[in-house]
């Protein structure tokens, strides 16, 4: 059990409360005043949470947010870690899982890589793809596949990207699963026509 210690800077009052390692808060909206190389400053009611993200420069400053979090603490530090979607935050989660996998090394994964595209490389064991993430190296890429291979396409929400929308909804139409769309989805080029998307799709669901 952690105790926290909050100190009041506008009245000098301190208090405490025990924390008993469960994720504090879901999000937090406001409005972002400051952008930095890896984090964003988010103003709510007069109080600026520093969220480290993945990709900072997504987001604008002045401009209003909902942003995901999930609060990592040590007896040393804590931390806010923020997303700009569910699928985002649910991926980083399952990253933080794995043996020898922390929230710093999670982040650049997430920065660095399509959610599609990690999901995608940890179902067919691609070690080369994971090792392009810095700090990741063969020991770490080949335990996030044994921990998380068979996990992300059925617990990840990957048709909640808005690219597939149309997709998704011809695929459910003909009596498909979401979890047996999540499967194929990586593997569809989105380049191509929604007719040719959906044949491409069929194929694969067929197999």
């Amino acid at each position: 059990m952690c105790i926290v210690c909050i100190n009041f800077l506008t009245n000098k009052q301190m208090f405490l409360y025990n924390y008993n390692g469960d994720d504090m808060y879901s999000y937090i909206e406001g409005r972002v005043t400051e952008i930095e190389s890896n984090y964003i400053t988010l103003d709510n009611n007069g109080i600026g949470y520093q969220i480290f993200t993945a990709n900072p420069y997504t987001f604008n400053v002045n401009e209003d947010y909902r942003v995901s979090v999930y609060q990592n603490v040590r007896e040393d530090e804590i931390s806010l870690y923020g997303f700009k979607d569910k699928k985002e935050k649910e991926l980083f989660l399952k990253l933080i899982d794995v043996k020898g996998l922390g929230c710093k090394m999670a982040l650049p994964i997430l920065a660095t890589g399509s959610i599609d595209g990690i999901v995608d490389a940890i179902e067919r064991e691609n070690i080369l793809y994971l090792k392009k993430f810095p700090k990741i190296g063969e020991k770490v890429a080949k335990q996030i596949i044994l921990d998380l291979k068979g996990k992300l396409s059925k617990d990840i929400d990957l048709t909640a990207n808005i690219d597939n929308t149309e997709l998704v909804e011809t695929l459910k139409a003909l009596g498909y699963k979401s979890g047996d769309i999540n499967k194929v989805l990586p593997h569809i080029n989105k380049g191509n026509a929604l007719e040719l998307q959906v044949k491409e799709a069929l194929k694969l669901l067929l197999r």
